[in-house]
């Protein structure tokens, strides 16, 4: 089985070839980046891809979008992710499309080595590999209404924009910096599940999601 590892941690990332080497897996690539992991697939035609969530250069989500990228581009390709946190949004994204070949491990609770390997071999060869915490935030993440994720400071922010109040004019409202204010507001946008392809219009979904609620 042939396998590239994009993985920010060089000593998990090195840790892993170690491993994977030793039990007969060829690890054609090991990068650091999601950008250097498209391109290793793209150059070595990888059987799996283990992919780290976040990795440069922002360490938020690069790596999980990487990976719905690859499975775009690359069907045959199998993903595993290996990260430290659930991602809901991408996770629901990835997991909601063909299910063959995806897996989604979190790093803190992968405590049998021998597991692990049954797992990365169920997904190679076109099965799934499910966290139980992963798939029960996602079904958490489906019922809830996203509004009440937001924060009371949060629903603050947002109740002030439903107003026409500029950042600036919600900075003074609340007797904060604006650039507390821009926080808030691109927490508000996260959790509303509004991306950066809205930006023109984010301000405004995300407040007929807040009155509609």
């Amino acid at each position: 089985m042939r396998i590239v590892i994009a993985e920010d941690s060089v000593l998990l990332r090195e840790g892993l070839v170690k491993l994977l080497g030793g039990v007969g897996f060829e690890v054609v690539a090991a990068v650091d980046n999601a950008e250097g992991l498209l391109v290793a697939v793209d150059e070595h035609r990888p059987d799996l891809a283990i992919v780290d969530v976040r990795m440069p250069p922002n360490h938020t989500d690069e790596g999980l979008r990487a990976a719905l990228d690859l499975r775009k581009r690359r069907p045959p390709v199998a993903v595993l992710v290996l990260s430290q946190y659930v991602e809901e949004r991408y996770a629901s994204e990835l997991l909601s499309r063909e299910t063959s070949g995806v897996g989604y491990l979190l790093k803190d609770r992968v405590a049998d080595i021998v597991e692990f390997l049954d797992a990365l071999r169920r997904v190679a060869s076109g099965g799934t590999a499910l966290d139980p915490e992963v798939v029960a935030q996602i079904l958490v993440r489906h019922r809830r209404n996203p509004i009440e994720q937001l924060t009371k400071r949060e629903r603050e922010v947002l109740s002030l924009m439903a107003e026409g109040r500029s950042n600036s004019g919600i900075a003074a409202a609340l007797y904060v910096s604006e650039s507390a204010v821009a926080k808030h507001v691109n927490s508000i946008f996260a959790k509303l599940d509004l991306t950066a392809a809205d930006r023109d219009h984010r301000r405004v979904l995300a407040v007929l999601q807040f009155l509609k609620s």
